[in-house]
């Protein structure tokens, strides 16, 4: 018996450990998609503004960051 509840007490914690990684993986993913779309960006533009989201903040959000990826130098 003592046997047995080893050896399940041994794959508990690599499983705890594989699924903190897959939700770190996800977390990753997540995170990186909301930077590809510019959502992380606008968050930081309510926040730097201490503005609500709104149709007029995001107006204004657009506005700025046409601006600033028009000054941005093309490479290649």
């Amino acid at each position: 018996m003592k046997r047995s509840s080893m050896s399940h007490a041994g794959t508990s914690g690599a499983t705890k450990q594989s699924s903190t990684g897959f939700a770190g993986a996800v977390s990753l993913l997540i995170s990186a998609l909301r930077e590809i779309f510019d959502e992380a960006s606008y968050i930081r533009f309510l926040n730097r503004r201490q503005l609500a989201s709104s149709r007029e903040a995001y107006a204004a959000f657009l506005l700025e960051h046409e601006g600033t990826m028009a000054r941005r130098p093309r490479c290649c």
